[in-house]
Order: structure tokens, then sequence, then C-alpha cells
């Protein structure tokens, strides 16, 4: 076996891989897709359970920065109720 043989081997191969692993992602979303219906059907709301998805996803450290960054642009919004720059 030459390396030109070889080497149209191994993308073959490398090719066959990926479009399976992409038949499967596209499974693994459609799973995903039910269980996101199925909850919805129970009365959740899954706009708010894919945000809560999204934060476990994070650590405790990154999690208070971002909701730290969210409260000062709300607050420089004037969109936190008492805020003091609402009054002004």
């Amino acid at each position: 076996m030459n390396k030109t043989t070889f080497a149209h081997g191994q993308l073959k191969s490398i090719v066959e891989r990926i479009e399976r692993l992409e038949e499967e992602k596209k499974t693994i979303a459609g799973d995903i897709k039910e269980v996101y219906a199925e909850a919805k059907a129970n009365g959740f709301d899954t706009k708010i359970l894919r945000k809560v998805i999204s934060l476990r996803k994070k650590d405790a450290a990154e999690r208070e920065e971002e909701e730290s960054m969210l409260d000062v642009y709300l607050a420089a919004l004037g969109m936190i109720p008492g805020d003091s720059e609402e009054a002004a």
C-alpha cells in the first residue's frame, strides 16, 4: 500500500465518521426537542427552561459576574424598580 492509497483510505474513514456523528447529532437534537415539547405539555416555560440549562453549564463565579453585569446594564437603563436613576 503506498502513501497515497493510505491517505485516501484515511480520508474516507474520517469523512464517514463525521457523517455518522452528524446523523447521531440530528437524532440527539430530535430527542432534545421532544423533551422540551414534553416539558411544554406539562406546563413548563421552555424559554426559561433553556435559560436554566444555559446557567447550569456555567460555574458560580461566571454566573455571578454575568448577573452583576446585567444589573449594571439594567440600572443604567432605569429598569430596576426603586433605582435612584429612575426617580431622576
